[in-house]
């Protein structure tokens, strides 16, 4: 009695491994990406009070939305901080990056899908009767401030900010602003929208207050990791064609007003107060 042969079995599994990767995604093992990002975002991006492990926003909304234009699903999942998604990101634990300032050092672990999706302000908060003269950057020199950990604000002030600032990294928003109140920083460098949702939340928007001019106004864009096992050009291609459509047809700006809508009725809801 023969053996059974194992040799087509084997010719298939080697012909399967030797796809290139768009034939593998094509196939369905790409069919399903996950995307993180920077948790303390509102009303771009947040942790969803009902399902605490995954984020939502108008980032968030965005990449669903970019996925069913693909059809694929898109996941986006908290990961711990900003600094934390970021290391996920580099470690091919995660595929997508739902949103990042375009900064020399990640653009050697991730492609920018093009083009920018949004673009936010970037301001030096301070505490109100507290405020200091400022007018350019050169006046934050000799003060001391924070910011979280792998913050950035563009190239150029990242540039200025290692030469010329004293600036503490924290882990979280919230532990800055803490720090900020209670003296132990002049100002703290962050997003003008995100940084007044913390700030509301915490009880402190009655307390701080944003400087004028913004230190920075940088573009967001989504992200592909390098270390992703979907990484690709056929996906980049895929990514950046869908974004083009959506931003080009107004989506991530409806998709922002409608989710700091989201914020404020979930803020009040939280605080017991009825929405109008």
């Amino acid at each position: 009695m023969s053996q059974p042969s194992f040799r087509p079995r084997l010719i298939l599994l080697l012909s399967c491994l030797s796809l290139p990767l768009g034939a593998q995604a094509a196939s369905g093992q790409c069919s399903m990406l996950v995307a993180t990002g920077n948790p303390e975002y509102p009303p771009f991006l947040w942790r969803d009070p009902a399902h605490p492990e995954r984020l939502i926003g108008a980032n968030a909304d965005l990449l669903v939305a970019l996925g069913k234009a693909l059809g694929l699903t898109i996941h986006v999942r908290y990961t711990g901080s900003w600094a934390r998604a970021q290391e996920e990101a580099r470690l091919g634990r995660v595929d997508l990056l739902a949103g990042a300032f375009l900064t020399p050092e990640r653009q050697t672990l991730m492609d920018y899908i093009q083009p920018a999706f949004l673009n936010t302000d970037s301001v030096v908060w301070v505490r109100k009767g507290e405020v200091f003269p400022y007018a350019r950057w050169d006046d934050l020199r000799g003060r001391k401030g924070g910011t979280l950990v792998n913050n950035s604000f563009g190239a150029d002030f990242d540039a200025f900010s290692r030469r010329k600032l004293m600036l503490e990294e924290v882990p979280s928003l919230a532990q800055a602003f803490q720090k900020l109140m209670l003296g132990r920083t002049d100002y703290v460098l962050y997003e003008r929208f995100p940084g007044l949702a913390t700030a509301t939340r915490l009880g402190f928007a009655q307390r701080l207050q944003p400087l004028d001019p913004p230190v920075s106004s940088e573009a967001l864009y989504l992200t592909l990791a390098h270390a992703s096992p979907c990484y690709g050009p056929e996906l980049r291609g895929q990514l950046q064609e869908k974004m083009t459509e959506l931003t080009a047809a107004g989506v991530p700006r409806r998709l922002l007003q409608s989710n700091m809508q989201r914020w404020e009725a979930q803020q009040s809801r939280a605080a017991g107060t009825p929405t109008e």
